[in-house]
């Protein structure tokens, strides 16, 4: 007689034959359903955006200075961070790059970075509300509010307030 072990505790037998067997799969689903939730779940995690702190920042292609540097980026240029290893993070750029940094140059300041080639930005969170200012592809804009419509509250480093539609921004 061949008895199932318990995948779980392999040192407990779970039986033979067909019910032993359904016992088996029922036990490996409700594992599967535990680790599909987990998935779930860090998924709805918040990104953890910062900005670039400093005024030019080397990014490596691993956390060391010793690594290859791979560019430089300017300060209040957004990132997310996607691993955090004792001084450094692993971040993802507007473009999808991953490269490392060193946690020292990063700031808490949300920042947004601009998508299309000219955005308007309005006095309001709404499409008729009056032009505010105009930026251009690849502008950094101070993130103030989040708001509820599928707009954002930006400011413009020269003091410049403004509404920008969520999707014509990267960083959120």
């Amino acid at each position: 007689m061949n008895l199932l072990r318990d995948p779980m505790h392999p040192d407990r037998h779970i039986g033979s034959g067909v019910a032993a067997l359904q016992r088996l799969i029922r036990g490996a689903g409700r594992a599967a359903f535990a680790v599909a939730a987990l998935g779930v779940f860090s998924l709805a995690q918040a990104a953890d955006f910062r900005s670039i702190a400093e005024p030019a920042v080397v990014m490596y292609d691993a956390p060391s200075v010793r690594s290859k540097k791979l560019f430089v980026v300017s300060q209040f240029y957004p990132v997310e961070v996607m691993v955090s290893i004792d001084n450094w993070a692993k971040v993802r750029d507007a473009t999808g790059e991953l490269s490392w940094v060193e946690k020292k140059a990063l700031s808490e300041k949300r920042t947004v970075l601009v998508r299309p080639s000219l955005a308007d930005v309005r006095q309001g969170a709404d499409e008729k509300s009056p032009l505010a200012f105009q930026v251009r592809e690849g502008v950094a804009l101070e993130l103030a509010e989040v708001g509820a419509s599928g707009w954002i509250k930006v400011r413009h480093r020269d003091g410049q307030v403004g509404f920008i539609r969520n999707s014509q921004v990267w960083g959120l």
